[in-house]
């Protein structure tokens, strides 16, 4: 490590760093699902719903400050106390008893998910603009820091907690986290060294100036969606697994893995891709193929009846013989379709992948009815299965993380381009818009999944949000030009 360039080593520690502090950032999503399953805390799914989203809330609050600051001093300095800041609250964590004291200890090792503002301005310091996308985008490979605690958190409480026969024992996971905090701050301030972005100073009133360009809201509204759906889905995924497919907490954790790796270690690709080919060329194919995905997820497991062709008498007569398979009128047997002994829906297994119809007949005569031409034998029933799944979903949730990790990547790509004296600040603006859409897209989930009953809405939307996304590009092109701000 210390042969590497002072530029290397920024890159490599910021997106290791950041990686930790992203776990931590999480923690709430694992521990909060262990604490309420096992009886250990007595929240409701209001309060549960707060501690889940507050340190969102706190992480995105605090980029912007974050940015501005680490333009002016460095990410040296201040990724080294945040980190030490997130490792107390993480430590305050493990001695809560009562509400209060989880509401304040999130907020502080939320403070977390504003160490990205401050990875973005020091790796964009140390990197020329022609590899600014690939450098970004390696350093956002650190979103796979979620994955770490979706995938061995859940382990690392069942084996603290001896398989929750000692659940007491979970005051031992944020303790461990908060060490490993606290390791990574030194760690990265013996091995980095400083370095500011431009000279400029940004004043409130700059600040403002690049509040008003549309250039801003617009990334911010990219960026709200591809990491505030990321963020949101980290912690929604879940207790989706869990209630949709019926699996355990460690199980749903793998499945949840299955998208935030990937969406994490793509970004590199993502970064290089925004370079070689273009942010917009890239983030118009992750738009497309994010509502294809979001369409497919959408359509939620179901079984629907619907009438079907029928079966009419073709001459009038009298009804002699009537079984599930024939109907026989004045000589004349028509043919029926039994109903199956057993529908793809009570025989599935979880082998069942693509959609199922069955069709069937029902006689609506009985023997000894005269009938008249044209009157009906048989109603004509149609049923749809979709199984929605399991391995299906997954596969298509492995596909949307790498998408999600492109789009990540290809957003940031624009800022140095656009804002080359003000990384840091645009960065904190679009990074704290981007961690907001954490907190309200979780919000949203649970009241369309309220209002509908669906777990599958959460697709609905943020198929729909693509799709504006799509469309305010398209609107926006050719409008790109360079901001800069007077100091």
């Amino acid at each position: 490590m210390l042969n590497l360039s002072p530029a290397v080593r920024a890159l490599v520690m910021s997106t290791i760093t950041y990686a930790g502090a992203f776990a931590a950032w999480v923690i709430n999503a694992v521990l909060l699902t262990f604490l309420v399953s096992t009886g250990s805390v007595s929240f409701d799914e209001s309060q549960v719903a707060v501690l889940l989203g507050l340190p969102i809330l706190s992480g995105a609050v605090a980029r912007i400050p974050l940015g501005i600051l680490t333009d002016r001093y460095g990410g040296r300095p201040m990724m080294t106390v945040l980190l030490l800041i997130v490792s107390g609250g993480l430590y305050s964590l493990s001695f809560a008893t009562i509400y209060s004291d989880f509401l304040l200890a999130s907020v502080v090792f939320g403070l977390a998910g504003g160490g990205f503002s401050v990875g973005v301005a020091f790796v964009s310091a140390w990197t020329p603009p022609e590899r600014q996308g690939t450098a970004l985008g390696v350093f956002g490979m650190a979103n796979a820091g979620a994955a770490l605690t979706t995938l061995l958190a859940p382990l690392l409480l069942s084996y603290l907690t001896e398989n929750g026969n000692n659940p007491e024992a979970w005051r031992l996971l944020p303790k461990t986290y908060s060490a490993l905090t606290a390791l990574m701050a030194v760690i990265f301030f013996v091995t980095t060294t400083n370095k500011t972005q431009a000279t400029t100073k940004h004043s409130p009133a700059n600040i403002l100036t690049l509040l008003k360009t549309p250039a801003v809201w617009r990334y911010g509204y990219f960026y709200f969606l591809v990491f505030g759906g990321f963020v949101a889905l980290t912690q929604w995924i879940l207790p989706y697994c869990v209630n949709v497919y019926h699996v355990s907490l460690a199980q749903a954790g793998l499945i949840t893995t299955l998208f935030t790796l990937p969406a994490g270690v793509i970004r590199a690709l993502g970064g290089w891709m925004s370079d070689k080919y273009g942010a917009r060329l890239v983030l118009q194919g992750v738009w497309m193929t994010s509502i294809v995905i979001c369409l497919i997820l959408d359509v939620p497991k179901m079984v629907i009846e619907s009438p079907g062709p029928g079966s009419l008498a073709m001459k009038p007569g009298t009804v002699t013989a009537v079984s599930p398979d024939h109907v026989v009128v004045a000589n004349k047997s028509y043919a029926l379709t039994p109903r199956p002994d057993q529908l793809p829906s009570e025989t599935d297994d979880g082998s069942i992948v693509l959609p199922q119809i069955k069709t069937w007949h029902e006689p609506v005569v009985s023997p000894g009815e005269t009938l008249q031409k044209n009157q009906q034998l048989a109603r004509g029933v149609t049923m749809i299965y979709y199984p929605s799944n399991l391995w299906l979903f997954a596969l298509l949730l492995l596909l949307f993380g790498f998408v999600n990790g492109i789009g990540k990547a290809a957003v940031y790509k624009f800022i140095p381009d656009e804002f080359p004296d003000a990384v840091g600040t645009v960065g904190g603006i679009v990074g704290f818009l981007g961690a907001i859409g954490g907190s309200v897209f979780a919000l949203v989930f649970g009241f369309v999944l309220q209002w509908t009953g669906l777990w599958s809405s959460c697709w609905f939307v943020l198929g729909l949000l693509s799709l504006v996304a799509q469309f305010w590009m398209d609107m926006a092109h050719g409008r790109k030009h360079a901001v800069r701000v007077s100091s």
